[in-house]
């Protein structure tokens, strides 16, 4: 049987306990308020794997019941499940804990549907904290039913935390300029979302850059004097540039109240007592407004003075304060200067991620989660064996240098084109990895991600899904930087010479590999139970857009060698229109607009000069 993650301890006797017609799902009198929800989530499960309705109470429980009772003797994330013969038994020392065994039992039920095996469990997290950080800021905007089951998800895996990076995409009541072309998420979605997050044991911790990465807010007419660039409101939007800059101005008084203000507006809307203020990748600092004071006081200085004013502010009022360690990593002495509940999240993305970083953080004092990524970014497809061997290794850092938490990243870069159900492999590695350091191998943790999750009775489905990123030999990430180095005017020769380097004409069989490849995926589908379709339509227009772009690549290899085929060129043009209609069909399916027009323009832009000869 699987169960994700995999418990402490487990028995398994003969034997069966039958769920029945008069079995009812008994809350014990002692039951806190919010019960009924897992309650609820157990009953629907039997509902769609048993066949059954069975009905819920409060009370004294009978034979053949299904007992949900907090249990003051175990520990806050310590549960335990009984199955016995005429009974079932759940306890937790919490009412979160209680629910992870409920969510352990519906995986049964997933399996075994009325028939349900005799086990005890006993169990709890290596890691009291296990999060999920999805970007809802650099390109797609997930609607709210689409965020609510994300949620759904990660509670099914027992993560008990959820962060979503925020840069511009949040109604700020007075930044009309921020959001204007945007379709940002309103303070009534995100208190309805903390809501839905809090009934099923998750924090939503309130997520906000405030220092790097104010690239929209700064870029417009009104607060481009905050920027440490100067004429940061004349500039073309660049996917690039907006990874790379803008960075607040510390020498302007202004600065602070700017970002004091959006974080007290921000954080009134979370129950949450923590607040990540992210602060990373503070490129600019100290290179254009403020050079002559980093001069005098030095780019550490300057940045560590900024942080502590944002934590001041928090701490007063009453929040616990949460940043990104990538710049502090470099002067970690620095650490003692800041308040002893500040949390630095340490993150590394490499498939052989080293524990440095982790080592410096944990040697200077520093409490920290270890931060991992699904990696996503740039991809049709999730890069699922390098997001497994990274969050494999950080879990083992987190445990090995007594971080207090693993926080897996999905982030956005570059629009996030990947279908957000392509992140859902990476996040369960994290949830089973946080929770028990068990070992399980790519291939089995696979299938067996195929089988609970996506009701894939052959248990191929997620292998297939890793293939397809190993065989896009043009990937998105250079096609964006193709058009703004044109755009900007990069000579013809550095851009031909950067193409040359990325081994386009090695990986000319890909779309060979690719077709046997989605025939493959085909097959599996057959073996999916009918409410787990929707993941085809997904990973087809993945399969034609990775196979266009392919495509692409050749082709303009073709124009750089003098013997482009014109037609071919045309024909490739429709192909790439082709794919974009299908592309924003399924996009807006579960996310608002967007960053969708930018990736639009990119399909066009290449469309328009495959038309025209193309030439770099």
């Amino acid at each position: 049987m699987i169960l994700l993650p995999v418990p402490k301890k487990q028995e398994q006797k003969e034997g069966y306990f039958k769920i029945k017609l008069s079995t009812m799902i008994v809350m014990a009198p002692s039951c806190a308020p919010g019960t009924e929800v897992y309650a609820k989530l157990l009953k629907d499960e039997i509902a769609e794997y048993a066949g059954l309705e069975v009905s819920v109470t409060r009370g004294r429980a009978k034979e053949g019941d299904i007992v949900l009772e907090p249990d003051p003797a175990l520990g806050e994330q310590q549960y335990t499940l009984a199955v016995e013969k005429d009974s079932i038994l759940i306890r937790g020392g919490s009412l979160s804990s209680l629910g992870w065994g409920v969510q352990t039992l519906r995986q049964v039920i997933r399996q075994c549907a009325g028939l349900l095996p005799l086990i005890r469990i006993e169990d709890e997290p290596d890691l009291p904290n296990r999060g999920f950080f999805h970007d809802v800021t650099r390109g797609r905007v997930q609607t709210l039913p689409n965020l609510k089951k994300l949620v759904d998800t990660m509670a099914f895996y027992k993560l008990n935390q959820l962060q979503l990076n925020m840069e511009h995409t949040y109604l700020f009541r007075d930044l009309s300029e921020l959001w204007r072309d945007e379709t940002p998420l309103t303070a009534e979605e995100i208190m309805e979302l903390d809501q839905y997050c809090f009934e099923r044991g998750i924090e939503l911790v309130p997520c906000l850059a405030s220092f790097g990465h104010l690239y929209k807010l700064l870029s417009t007419r009104t607060y481009a004097e905050y920027c440490e660039l100067t004429d940061s409101d004349s500039q073309e939007f660049s996917f690039f540039d907006r990874m790379a800059h803008h960075t607040v101005d510390v020498s302007n008084p202004g600065s602070m109240e700017l970002i004091l203000g959006m974080i007290e507006e921000y954080m009134q809307l979370f129950r949450s007592n923590q607040f990540n203020i992210c602060a990373d990748e503070t490129f600019d600092l100290g290179t254009g407004k403020s050079k002559a004071l980093a001069q005098e006081k030095g780019r550490d200085r300057l940045y560590i003075d900024f942080i502590s004013g944002l934590f001041e502010f928090l701490i007063k009022n009453g929040k616990k304060p949460m940043f990104w360690g990538d710049i502090i990593c470099g002067f970690p002495k620095l650490l003692k200067e800041l308040p002893e509940n500040v949390v630095c999240l340490t993150w590394g993305y490499l498939p052989n991620q080293r524990d440095a970083e982790v080592r410096t953080m944990h040697d200077a004092g520093a409490v920290q989660y270890v931060c991992p990524g699904v990696c996503g970014w740039n991809t049709w497809v999730n890069f699922m064996s390098g997001s497994y061997s990274n969050i494999r290794k950080m879990c083992s850092y987190a445990r090995k240098y007594h971080a207090i938490g693993v926080l897996n990243t999905d982030w956005g870069d570059f629009g996030h084109i990947n279908q957000p159900i392509f992140s859902i492999p990476g996040l369960i590695y994290g949830a089973a990895f946080s929770w028990n350091g068990t070992e399980i191998a790519f291939d089995e943790l696979n299938r067996q991600i195929s089988i609970l999750e996506f009701g894939d009775h052959s248990g191929r489905l997620v292998g297939c899904l890793a293939q397809m990123n190993e065989l896009n030999s043009f990937c998105w990430r250079d096609t964006v930087m193709i058009k703004e180095w044109t755009q900007k005017g990069k000579s013809r020769e550095e851009i031909a010479k950067d193409f040359e380097r990325k081994n386009i004409r090695e990986k000319a069989h890909y779309n060979g590999e690719l077709d046997a490849l989605e025939e493959e995926f085909l097959t599996v589908s057959r073996s999916l139970d009918a409410g787990h379709k929707a993941i085809v339509s997904a990973a087809s227009v993945s399969f034609l857009a990775i196979r266009v772009w392919n495509q692409v690549g050749q082709y303009i290899l073709s124009v750089k060698d003098g013997n482009p085929d014109p037609e071919k060129g045309k024909e490739l043009a429709c192909e790439l229109e082709r794919c974009l209609y299908y592309y924003k069909k399924n996009w807006r399916e579960n996310s608002k607009e967007g960053d969708l027009g930018k990736i639009e323009d990119v399909f066009c832009w290449y469309a328009d000069r495959l038309r025209d000869g193309f030439s770099i």
